[in-house]
């Protein structure tokens, strides 16, 4: 929470009782919460707090680079503080997400050019597939002997 505070320092954002809550549910998870879990675990120690300050909060601090959103399949936002390089590997059953370190994956590289004016920031990888809890219900392996 040290590091969060001074990032706050830095950019000039108040560091407050509640973005402390909030940051801390965010970054003591790997899970890639959705707004709405977060909200509920900070519910738990502020009681009053609202859905819609949650938001306003995660949205702060992905615009201040203390966030990154994940967004799986298009679906619902998830949210990431691990601001290491990294990739991530999605269930498309339960739409889990797991970290894979960057140097498990080789480099990514483009084969053209980006189009005139785009300016590349970072490069991941989305590795879509079955997690091990997933691979194991019987309809998943029942499916993959079918094909």
């Amino acid at each position: 929470m040290e590091h969060f505070r001074a990032r706050c320092a830095a950019l000039g954002l108040a560091y407050t009782h509640q973005r402390m809550v909030i940051y801390r549910a965010l970054a003591g998870t790997d899970a890639h919460p959705t707004p709405e879990a977060v909200y509920e675990q900070v519910k738990r120690e502020i009681p009053a707090i609202s859905l819609g300050t949650v938001y306003k909060n995660i949205h702060t601090f992905t615009e201040a680079g203390l966030l990154r959103e994940v967004n799986l399949l298009h679906e619902s936002l998830r949210l990431d503080a691990n601001l290491g390089n990294h990739h991530h590997f999605v269930c498309v059953r339960c739409k889990s997400v797991t970290d894979i370190p960057e140097r498990d994956i080789g480099p990514l590289h483009l084969r053209q050019p980006l189009p005139e004016g785009y300016v590349l920031q970072r490069a991941v990888a989305e590795l879509l597939g079955v997690c091990a809890r997933c691979a194991g219900s019987e309809d998943v392996i029942s499916t993959a002997s079918s094909q």
